[in-house]
């Protein structure tokens, strides 16, 4: 056999168990946070907690009040997103359960460990995201 054959035949198709738990660590601490940080969201644009008259009483202030909707509209939006990272979070550690993890959908090559580190949900290796601009 060719060295190239020989590197092609024991190439990773997958991460080991130890590398998928540490990726799993790595995800719930993420989720952690973005599950916090989605509540403090949705408190702020559903005015939780506040059991206040301000939104019963007449007033005059119209632009207070439209920076008000203008800011719970904007929170409304970063909750969305929030929850959208949420979902995608939890997707990878459904593939981690799985032992697809890091495997491109594209290209069926796994994903480099750097690009996992920063996107833990990514599901595109850097040469599939970048053929997806072309």
């Amino acid at each position: 056999m060719e060295k190239q054959e020989k590197k092609d035949k024991f190439k990773k198709t997958r991460y080991s168990d130890e590398e998928l738990t540490e990726f799993k660590e790595l995800i719930n601490g993420k989720l952690e946070k973005a599950t916090k940080d989605l509540e403090l969201l949705t408190e702020a644009y559903t005015n939780k907690g506040d059991h206040g008259t301000d939104d019963t009483s007449p007033t005059f202030k119209v632009l207070e009040e439209g920076h008000n909707v203008l800011s719970k509209e904007e929170n409304s939006r970063l909750a969305a997103r929030q929850q959208k990272f949420i979902t995608n979070l939890e997707n990878a550690l459904i593939r981690i359960e799985n032992k697809t993890y890091g495997i491109c959908r594209v290209t069926g090559k796994l994903i480099s460990k750097e690009r996992l580190r920063s996107v833990p949900h990514a599901t595109l290796s850097i040469e599939a995201k970048l053929n997806q601009r072309n």
